[in-house]
C-alpha cells in the first residue's frame, strides 16, 4: 500500500495513475490500496473456494434470477464477515498512519473508477476504515454486479482492483 505522494512507484496500476494524480495535484492526502492486497484477502480466507462452491448451481447459458439473489448476498456477507490476516492489518494501519489523516476526519473508500464509496470516520489505528474497505469489496458481489459478470464473462469470477482512501 502506497499514500498519495509515494503512488510514484511501479507497484501503483497504469491505470490508476491518472485518478491518483488528479487527488494528489488537488493537494489531497490519501493511499491506493493495490490489487494484490485484496487478491492476499481472498486468497487468506480461502475465499475463492468458499465463493466457487457457492456459485457452483449458477449456470451462466441459464441463470435463475430468483436462485441467484440470495447467492449474492451470502458472498457479500462472506467477504465483511472474514478476516485479514495480522501482518496486512499492521500494515494497512501504518500505512494511514503515513497517509496523515486528521483524527476524526472522514475518509472515503472507493473504487478509482467509482465517483462514490463508502465513507468512515478515522480513528487510529483504522478499524472503521478497514470496515469500509471490506464494504466496498463486498460491493462487488451484489446480485447486479454478479449478474453482469455473468452475463459478459459467463462466470461470476473477478479480478481484484486498487482501492483508494482519500478525505471525503
Amino acid at each position: 500500500m502506497l499514500t498519495f505522494a509515494e503512488a510514484h512507484a511501479p507497484a501503483v496500476p497504469a491505470a490508476d495513475h491518472a485518478e491518483v494524480t488528479r487527488l494528489l495535484a488537488l493537494g489531497t492526502p490519501g493511499v491506493i490500496v493495490p490489487p494484490a492486497f485484496e487478491e492476499a484477502f481472498y486468497r487468506g480466507g480461502n475465499l475463492p473456494e468458499q465463493l466457487r462452491r457457492l456459485f457452483s448451481r449458477v449456470r451462466p447459458a441459464r441463470i435463475d434470477e430468483d436462485a441467484l439473489e440470495p447467492l449474492a448476498a451470502q458472498a457479500q456477507a462472506l467477504i465483511r464477515t472474514s478476516y485479514l490476516m495480522d501482518d496486512a492489518v499492521q500494515a494497512f494501519y501504518r500505512t494511514l498512519a503515513r497517509a496523515s489523516f486528521p483524527a476524526g476526519a472522514v475518509v472515503r473508500v472507493r473504487r478509482p473508477d467509482a465517483a462514490l464509496g463508502e465513507d468512515a470516520p478515522f480513528l487510529a489505528p483504522g478499524t472503521a476504515t478497514l470496515q469500509a474497505m471490506k464494504r466496498v469489496w463486498a460491493q462487488d458481489w451484489t446480485f447486479d454486479a454478479v449478474l453482469e459478470r455473468l452475463d459478459s464473462a459467463g462466470s461470476v469470477a473477478l479480478e481484484a482492483r486498487s482501492t483508494l482512501l482519500h478525505p471525503a
